[in-house]
């Protein structure tokens, strides 16, 4: 039988056959894709084909070739990646500029992955309702960057539906990834998209200002006009996987744009006489914010080490 897994425990794939059945299932045996070092070679959003057993449940036998993927290096084992949800034809990414603030550098990781996949981007500025007037200033020239880059970007809150009515168009007939860190209000826009979802949320721990999880596990949830939004674990760190140092400009589109103009082929943007980009970040053609997580996805590259938060 053939079906598309829609959620993911751990142990446990639940997949949704395609004449409608809904079986539960584990890996066969030793069940390994090629050239994936991955802590999860089954994600939500993946093809498979099961074989049932007399119990209901069934095993998992082999696994239709993915179009795209989104992946991160896994926070415990820096040698191996978990790939977050596969399949996709957009991502959301929830960002907040307080309560709690999501970094630059989080983005900048996210937005350089979903490029190296082929993954679009929307960028969902949430708990607009809550911010002062200075951080709303701030907010703006965050969307201004982002906009100015290519990615769209939609102010919204979730908890007074702001901004919210445009979201369903967006989603109709796509598979769409719903990420973000911990506490920026993924559970509370869900349960506002998507009819009986009844996912839980959590206050912000006021202490550290950082989000609680209360998504323990990734799951394909069905929009009332056709498609899935995937629900996801908050993320705290996005260690890059799988990507070369000389492919990364290419992922940042401003970077790889400027870099065209630079007089060595092979130029890092580092230190390079002649680089066009260390001129564009000079004169502000582009943000140090943007050349800074480079430069910081660089290092990783380099030193193969894992950045757990920011």
């Amino acid at each position: 039988m053939h079906g598309l897994v829609i959620k993911n425990t751990g142990s446990w794939y639940t997949v949704k056959t395609d004449d409608g059945q809904v079986v539960e299932s584990k890996i066969k045996g030793n069940f390994r894709l090629k050239g994936i070092r991955s802590t999860n070679p089954i994600a939500v959003g993946d093809y498979v084909d099961i074989i049932t057993n007399q119990e209901g449940t069934a095993l998992i036998s082999s696994i239709d070739d993915r179009k795209n993927y989104i992946i991160r290096k896994s926070s415990n084992l820096s040698k191996q990646s978990q790939i977050i949800a596969a399949n996709l034809d957009q991502a959301f990414l929830v960002v907040t500029i307080n309560y709690p603030e999501t970094s630059t550098t989080f983005i900048d990781r996210f937005l350089a992955g979903a490029e190296a996949y082929s993954v679009p981007v929307v960028l969902l500025f949430n708990k607009s309702d809550l911010l002062s007037d200075d951080e709303l200033h701030y907010q703006k020239m965050m969307i201004s960057l982002y906009k100015g880059i290519g990615y769209q970007c939609i102010e919204i809150s979730a908890e007074t539906g702001m901004g919210i009515d445009v979201l369903p168009d967006l989603l109709t007939g796509k598979v769409t990834l719903l990420s973000g860190n911990s506490g920026v209000g993924k559970s509370t826009l869900i349960n506002l998209l998507v009819p009986n979802a009844e996912q839980r949320t959590a206050e912000i721990s006021e202490a550290h200002g950082t989000g609680l999880h209360t998504t323990t596990f990734s799951e394909m949830l069905e929009l009332p006009n056709g498609g899935y939004l995937i629900d996801t674990p908050g993320i705290k760190g996005f260690g890059t996987f799988d990507i070369e140092p000389e492919e990364l400009t290419s992922y940042f589109r401003e970077i790889w744009t400027t870099s065209k103009k630079c007089r060595f082929n092979n130029c890092t943007h580092t230190h390079e006489p002649g680089c066009a980009v260390l001129e564009a970040v000079e004169h502000h053609y582009i943000a140090a914010s943007r050349y800074q997580s480079y430069l910081n996805m660089l290092e990783d590259k380099e030193g193969n080490k894992y950045r757990e938060a920011y």
